[in-house]
């Protein structure tokens, strides 16, 4: 095997180890929402994710902090940390408690065609045909899952509804947050880039938390042992090890190739969500869960 197949392979293997990051994080937060809210939770994972973050910075480009960026960087970035970490998250973690993480991870999968179409809006990127069917194959797929009655849980009547309408504000968030990442940060560092985010969304977060009145579920979340311990590991496993090998995967292999693979966390889910949530997964869900991962396959890589 050359070096070039074997780069490539790293680059393959991370991107699936980030979608594994990715259900083991989506698990961990929808447990903890159960437990303390889905408020005390996106705000309480920060004081895990900041520190965990300046630590990784600190041994990758000797900084603790991110204060070489310059003022355009920060306001584009902390833009985005803002729409995608504060108001994208706010609706996925809502979403998590309503309708399980198998269902709310499989409308995130529309953040693709989100941003795709936000890219052709605002950033000019063109759109082919191979875009558009993949767009189209992604919301077949995501409808035809949805629509299927035979698969349990995800909540019923309004429940479901808000779930489905807050994932796909959680989708947006997502995509939102992206195009104007990828704006502010052009070739700073990718870590320090998301320190920059998670700053931006600590400080949102604690004003949220301040105008709500929302303190005591945090106090009741501090003395809660064990959502404190899924909040360290879904911290852990997302912005940390999942933002890193998500770089990682980027670096060693063509960039369409990681985003497919990474995108089969709602497949991954399906046998998770069995077990972990007793959940009945129907054959027309499983369908439309291959069909939607399949155009996003679609979009990034024809």
């Amino acid at each position: 095997m050359n070096s070039g197949s074997e780069t490539g392979l790293i680059g393959e293997l991370a991107a699936l180890g980030t979608a594994c990051c990715w259900v083991v994080t989506s698990l961990a937060f929808t447990r903890a929402g159960q437990r303390v809210g889905s408020l005390a939770v996106n705000y309480v994972r920060l004081f895990f994710a900041l520190p965990m973050l300046c630590g990784v910075t600190l041994l990758v480009r000797g900084q603790l902090l991110p204060l070489d960026a310059s003022g355009d960087a920060w306001m584009w970035l902390s833009l985005s940390g803002l729409i995608g970490v504060v108001f994208g998250d706010m609706c996925l973690f809502r979403a998590f408690i309503l309708i399980g993480p198998r269902l709310s991870s499989l409308i995130m999968a529309t953040a693709p065609l989100m941003t795709a179409v936000i890219g052709y809006l605002v950033l000019d990127e063109e759109l082919g045909w191979a875009a558009l069917l993949g767009m189209a194959l992604t919301i077949i797929g995501v409808a035809w899952a949805l629509a299927d009655r035979s698969s349990s849980g995800g909540g019923a009547g309004n429940g479901r509804g808000w779930g489905v309408v807050l994932a796909l504000g959680g989708a947006l968030g997502q995509a939102l947050g992206l195009v104007l990442s990828k704006h502010g940060m052009g070739t700073f560092d990718a870590f320090a880039a998301t320190q920059i985010r998670v700053i931006a969304a600590f400080v949102g977060w604690t004003l949220i938390m301040a105008l709500a009145g929302h303190w005591p579920s945090v106090g009741k979340t501090i003395r809660d042992s064990v959502a404190m311990r899924l909040l360290a590991i879904g911290a852990f496993f997302g912005p940390v090890v999942g933002v890193g090998l998500s770089l990682l995967a980027v670096q060693r292999t063509h960039a369409g190739v990681a985003a497919s693979i990474m995108s089969v966390t709602p497949i991954l889910l399906i046998p998770v969500t069995v077990i972990a949530f007793r959940e009945r997964v129907g054959v027309g869900s499983v369908l439309g869960t291959f069909i939607a991962v399949g155009g996003v396959v679609v979009l990034f890589l024809v």
